[in-house]
Formats: C-alpha cells, sequence, structure tokens
C-alpha cells in the first residue's frame, strides 16, 4: 500500500513555491482582471510613498486593497474609515504574504457607513450637552506625584509609558488594568477613571494627580470602545486632570474631545505629564551658577569702570588715524569697484557692437521708406477726399445764407432804417424828432431826419413804406 502511494505520488508535478504563488495569481487576475466592490473603508493608511493601503468589508467578509499615488492624487474626495464606495480594480497575489487584494483603479463615494454615521450622530449629541466645552478643560498638574494609567497589562504602551516616565521624571504609577476591545471593554475602562476619582485623599492606595487613558492604534472597530458614551461621560466627570492618548496620531476618537488634553500616542502621553527631571536639575544649577556668575561679574564691572573712568577718554589722534585708515580702504574699494564695472561694460557694449549688421539696418530703413510712401500716397488721397467734401459743405452753406439774407426781402420792396449807431430801429418809440437816420433800399442807402408830427398841418403823413410798417397817425414824428 505504502509502495502504491509512494509510486503515485511520484506522478504528481513538483511546484517550487514562487512557481506555485504565480500560477494562482496569473489565474486570479485573467479570472478577476475587472471588478466592481461595494464595501465600507476601514484601517486606511496613507504610505510615506503616497500610496494608500486598506480593507473593504461588508458585514460577512474583508478584502485588502491598494491604491497607487496616481490613482490616490486624481480622487475628487479624501477617503477615510467609515466611508462606503464604490472601487474598481483588478484582483491580485501579493506572493509575499499568501494573500490576495485588489488594486483599486478608481474610487467613488456611496455614503457614509454605519460606524461613521452612528458615531457622528453620537458626537453632535454630546457635543450638544457641553461635554466638549473647552471651558470644562482643567489645566494639568506641572509635577504630579502620582499617575494613574488606565490600559492593557500585556500590551506595549504600559511598556512604552513606564520607560518614558522613567527617563523624564520617575514618579509612582498606578495601573488600573481594562480590556481596550471588545464588548466589555467600554464598561471596564469608565469603571476605572470613576474608580480612581474615587479613592479618598488619606487612603492606603494615593489618589492620582493625573490620569492617561491609553491605548495603541487601530481600526475604527478596534478603537470602538473609546467612542462608547459611558466612557466620554465618565471622562467629562472626573475630577482629576486626564490625558487622552488613543490609537496614533491619525487616530480620533470621542474621548479625545472630552479629555482635558489629547497626546497624538502614548509616549506623548508620558512626555506630556511630567518635565525632563535631568533638565530640572540643570537649570536649576545653571540659574545658581548664573546668579554667582552675575554678583562676580558685578563687581568685576564695578572695578573696570572705576578704571576706565580715572584714565578718562582715548587719545582723539588715534580715533582719527583708525577713520582715515578705514576711509583710506572704502576709497581703494571704490575705485576698484568702479574700474570692474567700466571693464564689465565695455566689454558688454564690444560684444553688443559686434552684433551690429549694417546690412540689417539699410533693410530695416529701406522697408519703412517703403512704408512711408504707401502712408503718404493713401494720406494724400484723404485729404483730397476730405477737402472736396468740405468744399461741398460751405458752398451749401453759402447757398442757404444766401437764402436767408434780409437783402433779398430788400428787393421785394422794403426798406431798413438804421440810427446813427448802425442799429436797425424796429420801433415806433424809437423815432424821436430831428434823429438822424440811414435809410437802406436795394440798391443802396439814403440820409434821412424824423421831423415833428405838427410841422405838417395836422394832417396825415403820406403812406409809408412797407418795410417800416409805422402807422399813419404816430405822433412821434415822420421822415423828411
Amino acid at each position: 500500500m505504502s509502495e502504491n502511494l509512494s509510486s503515485g505520488s511520484s506522478n504528481i508535478h513538483e511546484y517550487t513555491v514562487s512557481e506555485l504563488s504565480g500560477a494562482l495569481k496569473r489565474t486570479v487576475e485573467d479570472v478577476f482582471g475587472h471588478v466592481r466592490v461595494r464595501a465600507e473603508i476601514s484601517g486606511l493608511k496613507r504610505a510615506a510613498s503616497g500610496h494608500v493601503y486598506l480593507t473593504l468589508k461588508d458585514d460577512k467578509a474583508v478584502l485588502d486593497g491598494v491604491m497607487w499615488r496616481g490613482t490616490a492624487d486624481r480622487l475628487s474626495f479624501r477617503p477615510e474609515d467609515g466611508l462606503e464606495v464604490i472601487c474598481t480594480g483588478k484582483l491580485t497575489t501579493y506572493p509575499g504574504r499568501s494573500k490576495y487584494q485588489i488594486v483599486i483603479e478608481a474610487m467613488e463615494p456611496v455614503g457614509v457607513g454605519a460606524l461613521m454615521a452612528l458615531l457622528e450622530e453620537r458626537k453632535k449629541k454630546l457635543a450638544a450637552e457641553g461635554l466638549f466645552d473647552p471651558a470644562r478643560k482643567r489645566p494639568l498638574p506641572y509635577l504630579p506625584s502620582v499617575i494613574g494609567v488606565v490600559t492593557s497589562p500585556t500590551g506595549a504602551v504600559i511598556r512604552d509609558i513606564l520607560h518614558r516616565l522613567r527617563d523624564r521624571f520617575p514618579v509612582h504609577v498606578l495601573l488600573w488594568p481594562v480590556l481596550v476591545q471588545g464588548e466589555t471593554a467600554a464598561g471596564q475602562i469608565a469603571a476605572a477613571i470613576r474608580g480612581f476619582n474615587a479613592l479618598p485623599e488619606n487612603s492606603d492606595i494615593p489618589r492620582p494627580d493625573l490620569l492617561i487613558v491609553a491605548r495603541g492604534g487601530g481600526s475604527l472597530e478596534d478603537l470602538w470602545a473609546f467612542n462608547e458614551e459611558e466612557v466620554v461621560r465618565a471622562t467629562a466627570e472626573s475630577a482629576i486632570p486626564l490625558i487622552s492618548a488613543v490609537g496614533h496620531e491619525t487616530d480620533t476618537t470621542l474621548i479625545d474631545f472630552a479629555s482635558d488634553q489629547r497626546a497624538p500616542t502614548p509616549t506623548a502621553a508620558a512626555e506630556i505629564a511630567v518635565p525632563v527631571r535631568a533638565e530640572l536639575i540643570a537649570y536649576v544649577d545653571d540659574q545658581e551658577r548664573r546668579i554667582k556668575r552675575s554678583l562676580n561679574r558685578s563687581l568685576v564691572d564695578k572695578r573696570e569702570r572705576l578704571a576706565g573712568l580715572s584714565r578718562g577718554l582715548r587719545d582723539p589722534a588715534s580715533l582719527i588715524a583708525e577713520r582715515v585708515q578705514h576711509l583710506d580702504h572704502l576709497e581703494s574699494r571704490l575705485r576698484q569697484s568702479v574700474v570692474g564695472n567700466l571693464n564689465f561694460k565695455l566689454q558688454l557694449y564690444t560684444g553688443a557692437a559686434a552684433k551690429l549688421r549694417p546690412q540689417l539696418l539699410d533693410r530695416s530703413l529701406q522697408q519703412y521708406r517703403e512704408k512711408m510712401i504707401v502712408i503718404d500716397r493713401q494720406m494724400a488721397r484723404s485729404i483730397g477726399i476730405k477737402q472736396e467734401r468740405a468744399g461741398d459743405r460751405l458752398n451749401s452753406a453759402v447757398r442757404l445764407l444766401e437764402s436767408l439774407s434780409f437783402r433779398r426781402v430788400l428787393k421785394r420792396g422794403y426798406s431798413i432804417v438804421w440810427d446813427e449807431t448802425g442799429k436797425p430801429i424796429s420801433s415806433i418809440k424809437e423815432a424821436t424828432a430831428g434823429k438822424s437816420v440811414d435809410v437802406e433800399f436795394a440798391d443802396g442807402k439814403s440820409a434821412a431826419v424824423f421831423a415833428d408830427g405838427s410841422q405838417m398841418g395836422g394832417k396825415s403823413p403820406p403812406p409809408k413804406p412797407k418795410a417800416k410798417k409805422t402807422s399813419p397817425q404816430s405822433k412821434q414824428g415822420r421822415l423828411l
């Protein structure tokens, strides 16, 4: 039986791991070369290279995904955890990890995931109650003697905090062990915060001066315990100042808004909690040395000032000599600068002159000369046309003026009476007896004098010319 099994197995082709991985890769890419997946984003990370790594999930399964930098830069929105999206791409395998993933070529948002929607709704509710009000936040103690830490006792977080505190300023640390992930984690964390606050001042267990609630990084689901309402309320009710250090720098939970201060990492929380002991000792020693140096220096300065005043001022001649020497130095530099600048300008001028060509100037002059001839002809034609049009307008104006002239009226038998100043008399009121006037007819003027109406023997004067249109019964006077 063993011989048959051995002989049968020898007929099966033997693959290397690389060959088998390559065959799987080709099969997956051939069958699923172009797919569209609707899922919720989780665990999104952006590498320093610009590539985006994430997990696509629904309620039953997860799918790793990668988006290269070029595709990520072309997105019209910023992907984040909890966002429901539709991804288009191709499935492939990653032989180094024996896993398959989707290479995303396009992504479009569908809506906010259930967790993100719940988180946003809870955030608005708690903010409306004033739990995130900056006025509620308490200042941290400068040098706490006891620090209470709420975290997992087995993770790297507590070791990082203890190590950082030991390096900076060793203090008494109380650990309240809790679960930081899972269904019961939120209740344990809230109970730990309230438990530290419930410790009496003079009990065997010292009451902490500062609390640190910490956890390492993770996905939105991993950190969800710190988004629970009971944890946020316990944090806001804490009478002991509290630092939240949940996740990494990009992770934000609701406890961060309710805490007195947020630290980007658990190690950073330890750095915020205490100053550096060595730096404090060095600062005190430095202040002591500075005080001693200041006192000694003050005494030395007083002695030197007294000695300086006793010696008086320096020799004025030496002061003037220094200034003269400095002036000579500046003059030398100025002379060198001027000569160098002239030489530089000469080189530029020489180079420019070498590039000049008389033929180019002659060609340009000829072109401008031809343009001037064309422009002169055009201008002569334009002037002739304008003169002809102006002459026509002038003749029309002359004809119009002649048609409106008063001399045409004189030719029809009318006359005009002018006074001594050359002003026409248009009213009988201006016909004063004995007044000399000129009467203009169509063919010339004739002098005349206004006579008194009484010299006519009471008889009515003869009819007047139509141009005057004076009344026969006028008592002012008449023409002789």
